[in-house]
Order: structure tokens, then sequence, then C-alpha cells
């Protein structure tokens, strides 16, 4: 029985001075109509007070009974206290019910906020860490192609694409060796999505076998691999602008949107790469045909001492747009940093991950799966993970993709 209800029944008191002047005070906001106790509301005159069990059942009658309308928890305390019930607990009991309805969970929103820190990324000397990417299908060109591989120097934004036919992992190790290895040498990391293309056995042996070390980017998380995603942004854009009614003309194309890339310089360094590659500059096809000043006093004695002096300053070039480069990922993650609400999840923590979105997505597709348990922190957001019989589930998750799950 509600202590309330003891003392407008009996004058029932507890023993205690304090606590009986608290029940008085309190009492007045309760009222005993025949056998049953009401509040006084400010919303409802009176508002009939139920038990535990009674507010069980009130609660998911509203939620999921008739109504069925998974409205928010603060919605549905509001509901229940117009309906005309109350029970002291109503808006945390409404909270927490909400909060762990299995569909609501599957539905939810993504987070709009960033959980985690943004980590900036440098390297130490030229071609030291590719990353490879496989872009298409595109419309079918000549001999049946429809992709091209795509692999980016991260130091200086060098870009090599080969148009190809059809994917394989055998395909990919001779993109490797033929356009990067044999001309820029053994790079130390490569880094990669999860696809089967780069994880088959095939592939990371041979990686191994020229001491290679491989890296895989978390799943769903582009900011993991930001560089890369900005180039394939700009050759994608380039594509569309170019090709317009004739997509089968994209191979082509993409030789002339390279060769700009490669000669336009890059707001985080002012250089371009191919300045930053071959150590001076690019001889473009205007300057041929409307001669600029430095073809018009071209004379060829005078260009080898100059291109000499040009090799021996480079590395002071390269250094200060390394530096100058550092600085400006140091600015925007200082500017991303300011709007994380940093949140780290516990091993055993129950989760629900974020579907990967197809082509046959709309409004009303599932958002997340699950739920699945932390494994554990690998570090800089990202987790493993396990099924809820142990299975462990492959690669690393980023914070970003992941939610937490009420049962």
């Amino acid at each position: 029985m509600s202590p309330f209800l003891e003392y407008l029944k009996e004058d029932w008191l507890p023993n205690n001075l304090i606590e009986a002047k608290k029940m008085v005070r309190e009492a007045s906001k309760y009222t005993l109509i025949g056998q049953h106790l009401y509040h006084r509301g400010f919303s409802f005159p009176l508002l009939r007070c139920v038990d535990k069990e009674e507010a069980a059942y009130i609660i998911q009658e509203v939620y999921k009974g008739v109504y069925d309308t998974h409205i928010g928890g603060r919605a549905l305390a509001s509901k229940i206290a117009r309906t005309g019930y109350y029970w002291s607990t109503l808006r945390h009991d409404c909270m927490e019910y909400v909060k762990k309805c299995d569909k609501c969970q599957r539905f939810a929103e993504a987070h709009k906020v960033p959980l985690e820190h943004l980590h900036p990324v440098t390297f130490p000397w030229l071609f030291y860490k590719w990353r490879v990417d496989i872009l298409g299908p595109f419309s079918i060109a000549t001999g049946q192609i429809k992709f091209f591989i795509v692999e980016i120097d991260y130091f200086t934004k060098w870009v090599e694409v080969e148009p190809v036919a059809t994917i394989s992992s055998d395909r990919i190790r001779q993109f490797l060796w033929k356009r990067i290895m044999c001309r820029f040498g053994i790079p130390t990391e490569i880094v990669s999505d999860n696809g089967m293309h780069f994880a088959s056995r095939s592939a990371v042996e041979f990686c191994e076998g020229l001491k290679v070390k491989q890296l895989f980017t978390l799943v769903e998380h582009p900011q993991s691999n930001g560089q890369a995603e900005a180039a394939n942004i700009v050759i994608l854009r380039g594509l569309r602008k170019h090709l317009e009614e004739a997509k089968g003309r994209w191979v082509e194309e993409l030789l002339h949107l390279l060769w700009s890339y490669h000669t336009t310089p890059h707001s985080t360094t002012n250089e371009t790469p191919f300045r930053f590659t071959f150590g001076t500059k690019a001889m473009t096809p205007m300057e041929i045909g409307e001669l600029s000043l430095g073809m018009a006093l071209f004379k060829p004695s005078e260009n080898e001492e100059e291109l000499r002096e040009n090799l021996d300053l480079l590395q002071e070039v390269r250094e200060i747009a390394h530096v100058r480069e550092y600085a400006v990922k140091a600015r925007a993650a200082k500017k991303y940093d300011r709007k994380i609400v940093p949140f780290k999840f516990q091993r055993q923590d129950l989760v629900l991950r974020k579907i990967t979105q197809g082509m046959d997505a709309n409004k009303l597709t599932l958002i997340w799966e699950g739920p699945f348990r932390v494994l554990e922190e690998v570090g800089k957001g990202a987790y493993r993970l396990e099924q809820l019989d142990g299975k462990r589930i492959p690669h690393t998750w980023n914070v970003a993709t992941l939610r937490m799950y009420y049962s």
C-alpha cells in the first residue's frame, strides 16, 4: 500500500519527525476518492495513482497496443498523464521502456555528431604508403572494360589507374607489381578496404613475400581513408562532367582527368603531384600552342643546369610542403574535435551495427542490425565484435557505425 494512501485512510505517519513533516507536506498533492488514490495534476485535475504492475500494463498498452505509435519517452509520459494516470517514476519508466524497444533501436537515426577524435596521419617519405581501391562498375567501354583500379601515394598525392574488365586477386597483384613497385619501388604499407580481392590468401602472401604491410580500413568509415576518398571524388566528378551522355568514353577521358589532377596544386601542400614526384614543373599543352616565357627563352644547356638545381632544392620543397600539410590537418582536426561527444563501449556491451545501404535502400529500410557483443577496443574508436554465440566477426568497426543496444 502507498504511504500516502495509508496516511489519508488511517492517518499513518513515520516515527521520524522530519519524515513525518515531509509526508504531511507531500500528501497535500493527493486525495482519496473511494478506495482509489488520486494525484492533483496541472495538465489534468486528478490523475489516478497506479501500482507497479498497473503502470507496466499502461505503458505497454499505450506504446504497443491499439495505438502502436512507438513515440519518444517524454511524449509517452505526457500521453499517459493526459489519459489520467500517474505514478512517481512515470517519466523515468517511460524513457527506459522506449530506450529498450528493439524495433525503435533498429530504426533509430544514425549519429549526427562525431564520437571519436580525428587523428591526422603523416608519412615519413615518398611512396612509403599507398592506397589501392576499385571504382565501378561503369558503362561498358571498348574491350568490355567497366572497372578501374586506382592507387594513390599518400605523400605526393600521385595517382595510378588501370581500366580492367574484371576484378580478381591476380589482377590486383599484377597492377601493384607493374604500376607501383616496378616504377616507384617497394612501398612499406598498402591500404585497402576489406574486399576479398585485397584480403585473399594470394594477395596476403604476395605482400608478405615483399615485406609490405597490409592495412585494412574500418568498415563503413570513410574518414579512416579521407585522402584517397577525396581523390576518388575528384575523378568521379570529373567523369560525370566530361562524359554527359557518352558514358562509354570514360576510359579515354580518364587519362585527361589524371593529367589535370597531377598538374593542379593541392590545397594542403600548394604543390602539384607532378613536381612532388619528378622534381620539376610539368610542361602543359597550352605552353606549346601559345609559347610561355619559359618556352620562348628556352636554352638546352641552361635548362639542364636549372633542372639540376631544382633537384638539389627538391628535398627542401618537399619538407616545407609536408609541414604545411601537417598544419592544415592539425587545424582540421582541432575544428572537428570541437563537435565531438566522446563515447566508448566497454567489453561485453551489446551493440547494433549500421547496415550498409545498397542500391535498393529507401526511407523504410532497416538502419541497424544485431545485436553483437563488444570483444575488445583496438584503439582510435575501432572495435572488434562477436556474435552472441561467441563467433568472432571479421574486421574492425568504428564507433560511428555502432550503437548501444539495450535489452
